[in-house]
């Protein structure tokens, strides 16, 4: 994750928790108000604080000191420094484990599953993750080819749920986040109807895989869709996805609960 102390200082402006988003890791917990979260790369704590907000007590572990000085201080909230691959938690010191598009900055997935099931006390596991193989494969793709190119650096779903019952015993049930169109979390497909944000640099920077492309690249992409979008070429070849309220993007929820023994 220390990759965000490049990228990362202006991360709180454009990557902000949607409630969507905390609705579901709250329905999909099932926890009781006062129970304790810890939230896995929390970044710069926007859905830690959102949960706190709620009720919970929530462990937030970010390696990133640029991540960690934009988080706004509440008292529901711990602050960790440390990695998924060698928590700061003593065993089962946690009632669930949250971790919000992180895993694919994990250095070590098979000890990170390891150390969130040894963190939490019975209750579950949750992560929001993604397998652009499962994606609609729309205008993005189009002019950011290597976001489909790259498909190949990150695991399928499928790898990726093997990966997790295999290092913690526990059965993963699969839930699709449809992304809806005002996303207000703007991570990399999130503005797919509103395609004038990509041209932002302060969005791009959010977003670890427009922020780590060649330059050139990136140069020849935005120059292309900003020029569509000026003389109505965009809106032509793909206005009829203005039509659409929400898209699968390849996100998923994993929760990770029961164990497989049970």
């Amino acid at each position: 994750m220390d990759i965000y102390d490049s990228i990362g200082k202006k991360y709180s402006t454009t990557r902000v928790p949607d409630h969507r988003i905390v609705k579901s890791l709250i329905k999909l917990l099932n926890l009781t108000q006062g129970s304790i979260i810890a939230d896995i790369g929390a970044g710069t704590g926007g859905y830690s604080l959102a949960l706190a907000d709620e009720g919970f007590l929530i462990y937030a572990i970010e390696p990133s000191s640029v991540m960690r000085t934009q988080a706004i201080a509440d008292p529901q909230v711990e602050w960790f420094i440390g990695y998924a691959e060698a928590l700061p938690l003593p065993d089962k010191s946690v009632d669930a484990l949250i971790s919000i598009l992180a895993i694919h900055h994990f250095s070590n997935l098979e000890k990170s599953f390891r150390e969130m099931h040894r963190v939490v006390n019975g209750g579950a596991i949750l992560l929001l993750t993604f397998d652009i193989r499962l994606s609609q494969k729309i205008w993005l793709y189009d002019y950011f080819p290597w976001l489909w190119e790259d498909a190949s650096r990150f695991l399928t779903l499928e790898e990726q749920i093997e990966l997790i019952e295999f290092n913690t015993q526990r059965n993963v049930e699969i839930f699709p986040f449809l992304l809806p169109y005002d996303l207000s979390d703007l991570f990399a497909a999130a503005a797919w109807r509103r395609p004038d944000l990509y041209l932002k640099p302060e969005v791009r920077a959010g977003i670890s895989s427009f922020a780590l492309t060649h330059t050139s690249w990136l140069e020849q992409s935005i120059n292309s869709l900003s020029t569509d979008l000026k003389n109505g070429q965009w809106e032509a070849k793909y206005g009829e996805i203005l039509k659409l309220t929400e898209i699968d993007m390849g996100y998923r929820f994993l929760l990770a609960s029961k164990n497989l023994d049970n």
